[in-house]
Parts: structure tokens; C-alpha cells; sequence
């Protein structure tokens, strides 16, 4: 079972807010606006949206990207411990 899928990835790119931050929280990816993002959420942060921006270079994603950038982060929740 997927822990991180392609719609969170997808909210988190396509957020307004630039400080967007994707948390896993109570068995769940959500994105919250960075100034919700407190000392409660910081062993739980998954991926800034900032840094996601910066390693894609403004390219178009497709949905294997997407999807690739999914299980990436499936991964790192996997690490954190969930």
C-alpha cells in the first residue's frame, strides 16, 4: 500500500502557498501552507514544495514523472517510520 500517491504530489506542486509543505500526519500525506508546518510537524515534514520546484527545473511533469516523484517520497515516509 502507497503512502505517498501521485494526487498528494500533485497538491503539493500546484499549491499557491510557495512555502507548501507536504507532512505525513496521523497515517496520511497532506500538504499545509508552511506557516502551519510547527515544531509538532518537523520530524514529519516529507518534502518542501520550494525544493521539489528547484530540483525540477520549471519543466512540464508528466504522469510518469509524477509518478516516480510519488514513489520517491513513498520511500522517505517509509524511512521516517510510518
Amino acid at each position: 500500500m502507497r503512502l505517498v500517491d501521485t494526487e498528494c504530489v500533485r497538491k503539493l506542486l500546484e499549491s499557491t502557498d510557495p512555502d507548501a509543505t507536504l507532512v505525513f500526519v496521523c497515517g496520511e500525506c497532506v500538504v499545509l501552507p508552511g506557516g502551519q508546518v510547527d515544531e509538532r510537524h518537523q520530524a514529519l515534514v516529507v518534502a518542501r514544495r520550494e525544493d521539489l520546484v528547484s530540483l525540477l527545473s520549471d519543466r512540464t511533469l508528466t504522469d510518469r514523472d509524477l509518478e516516480e516523484l510519488a514513489h520517491r517520497l513513498d520511500n522517505t515516509v517509509r524511512d521516517l517510520g510510518a
